[in-house]
């Protein structure tokens, strides 16, 4: 077993880290930039190390650093969490190299699944549905003629990108052009590569996606889905689990199909699998090769510790569970919260004056958030998850409801007051939205 794990990460999802690998009996250390060093996770960390100035590309991304920390303290394992160097195939490498462990898949696979290109052929040749789209990146010469192959609307998709950027969409002939150059644009200055490919744009699609967990030993286990739809310019803003769309057969048909095509690659760790999902039809989007910020919800319908089972499978033990002793049990939604304006989404850093999380049966709250903590303008500005927990979907709206109520947050501005809009929407209440919904929410379209 990892003896000392070093947490490669910072906020809410580093202290989650920390907090498994306790219950493990596993030390801990904490790396930190000079922005953090009063961050929740340092001060309960076995260790800690600072690793640079607050931009992330001096500390947390800082390579060099990283292994330097390890070196130093003796950590024999590395968990990355979201973000950051979680899907740098490179950092695997090193890692690797220096016979430390990367608590993730091989290079190899975060390599392939984090080119979107390459990714849909892997998924392709391993049976799993994809989107209509181009097997490899458009050229101004071919673009046109691609595009209508597959049938307009199309979507212009960077190659190396994520997080919605490098996106637009042509809704036909004459738009194509623009679209196109700004994908490019957008990818080049996001990810370094301007490669772009089309896809199908699906009208009214719901974004599921799939969890999975492997071992050394040829087990893949799926967990079911999560529901990711309620997003805005393709950030996820609240997930649910199970999807209040998808049925058992729908379930156990793409799990069935996905653990499958895990085996065949030979996948290791937890992955999750995202899939645009249209009358009745499965469509593979992307591959994430680490933990999601939504995974809580899937702990709480099944029961299981993901970052546990993460940290046991990189050590080399077998899975703890079969797919016969997974079941979904109730409902669960995460509500992100974010120091942000909950209308105009700008964001709010700065002291947090006075902080009271909700509790209660059903009540989980990951954050590393307190009275007195000063939210540091060089992140992302999610505060924490509220992750609420029901014997049905209804009650689990009741009870997120009562959840939002209790949740105190002064000092800053927070997305607390969209979410309890959200908790009192038709559409979200009956489950009706999709992943164009949110947007035409808030603008008073929906």
């Amino acid at each position: 077993m990892i003896k000392k794990l070093l947490i490669a990460n910072r906020g809410e999802i580093a202290l989650r880290i920390h907090r498994a690998c306790k219950e493990m009996g596993i030390a801990t250390v904490a790396v930190h930039s000079t922005a953090d060093s009063d961050a929740m996770h340092v001060r309960l960390a076995d260790e800690s190390v600072c690793i640079g100035p607050a931009p992330a590309a001096q500390s947390y991304l800082n390579i060099p650093a990283i292994l330097s920390a390890c070196e130093i303290t003796d950590a024999d394992a590395v968990h990355p969490g979201y973000g950051f160097l979680s899907e740098n195939a490179r950092f695997a490498e090193i890692l690797a190299a220096h016979k430390i462990i990367f608590v993730g898949p091989s290079a190899d696979h975060i390599r392939t699944m984090g080119d979107k290109i390459e990714a849909k052929q892997a998924m392709t040749a391993a049976g799993v549905p994809v989107v209509p789209g181009t097997p490899e990146a458009v050229t101004d010469s071919n673009a046109s003629e691609l595009a209508a192959r597959i049938g307009y609307p199309v979507l212009c998709k960077a190659a190396a990108g994520g997080g919605g950027r490098g996106m637009k969409v042509a809704p036909d002939a004459d738009s194509l052009g623009a679209a196109l150059s700004t994908a490019r644009a957008e990818a080049r200055a996001a990810f370094g590569d301007d490669a772009v490919y089309l896809e199908k744009y699906l009208a009214h699609p719901r974004h599921i996606e799939i969890q999975i967990m492997a071992d050394s030993h040829g087990n893949v286990v799926h967990l079911g889905e999560r529901d990711c739809s309620l997003q805005r310019r393709h950030q996820k803003i609240l997930e649910e689990a199970p999807s209040p769309i998808l049925d058992a057969d729908a379930r156990r048909r793409i799990g069935a199909i996905v653990t499958k095509a895990m085996q065949r690659i030979g996948y290791l760790g937890a992955g999750t699998i995202e899939f645009l999902y249209e009358n009745g039809e499965f469509y593979f989007i992307e591959m994430n090769t680490r933990l999601q910020v939504e995974h809580p919800v899937t702990e709480m319908v099944t029961g299981v510790d993901l970052v546990r089972e993460q940290i046991r499978v990189a050590s080399g033990l077998p899975l703890s569970f079969t797919q016969k002793e997974i079941s979904i049990n109730g409902h669960a939604i995460e509500c992100r919260i974010n120091a942000e304006n909950p209308k105009t989404f700008t964001p709010s850093p700065g002291v947090i004056k006075s902080f009271h999380a909700p509790g209660g049966l059903g009540v989980r709250m990951d954050s590393a958030a307190y009275a007195g903590y000063r939210i540091p303008p060089y992140y992302d500005s999610m505060i924490g998850k509220l992750i609420v927990h029901g014997r049905d979907r209804e009650e689990c709206v009741m009870r997120l409801r009562r959840a939002l109520d209790e949740f105190v947050i002064d000092g800053i501005e927070s997305t607390i007051e969209l979410h309890k809009t959200l908790m009192h929407s038709p559409q979200f209440i009956q489950g009706e939205y999709d992943i164009h919904w949110l947007e035409a929410f808030l603008a008073g379209k929906a």
